[in-house]
């Protein structure tokens, strides 16, 4: 009996010992698996953040382009000689520009989307300015005095582009 018990522990034991060692390595093996495509998926999802950062951007350097007044000017043409109309318009169009973009803001850095919209508010404050002006009487005139502000200075979206540029490099 005790020969019995002696040849089963013999036998049950390096086969206790084989299946712990297996195991071990099984179980090492695995979490290296594991690591290896949990490394792949932040790997990928920093592609794809990079990718949507990059997206926006592009988005706000086009926003900035076209807040610019003296593109603004361009594409919105007066409907009528009426001063005040025509400062609603361009306001207008700056807004709507600007509420097209306002999701772009979760990808870029909080100092960025300051900057951009310092450089719309900006954009909006000179046409109002330039409307007050004394020698502008109608829509016409207004557009002449903003092109000719733009030309003795920097338009506010040249601060922000240049802020956008900045930052896009500090990526790479």
């Amino acid at each position: 009996m005790i020969e019995k018990i002696i040849e089963i522990v013999s036998y049950t034991i390096p086969s206790i010992v084989t299946g712990l060692v297996a195991y071990y390595f099984f179980s090492i093996q695995f979490k290296k698996e594991q690591n290896r495509e949990n490394f792949k998926l932040v790997r990928e999802d920093k592609k794809q953040m990079l990718s949507m950062r990059i997206d926006a951007y592009e988005r706000m350097t086009l926003f900035m382009e076209r807040i610019n007044p003296s593109k603004l000017l361009i594409r919105v043409t007066p409907t009528s000689e009426d001063k005040e109309l025509y400062v609603q318009k361009l306001v207008q169009s700056v807004e709507q520009e600007f509420e097209h973009n306002l999701s772009q803001q979760i990808y870029i850095s909080e100092e960025c989307w300051s900057v951009l919209v310092t450089s719309k508010n900006a954009t909006t404050h000179i046409i109002k300015k330039t409307a007050e002006g004394n020698n502008v009487t109608n829509a016409q005139e207004l557009r002449e005095a903003i092109l000719k502000r733009m030309v003795e200075g920097n338009p506010p979206s040249t601060t922000g582009l240049t802020f956008i540029k900045e930052e896009v490099k500090e990526m790479f």
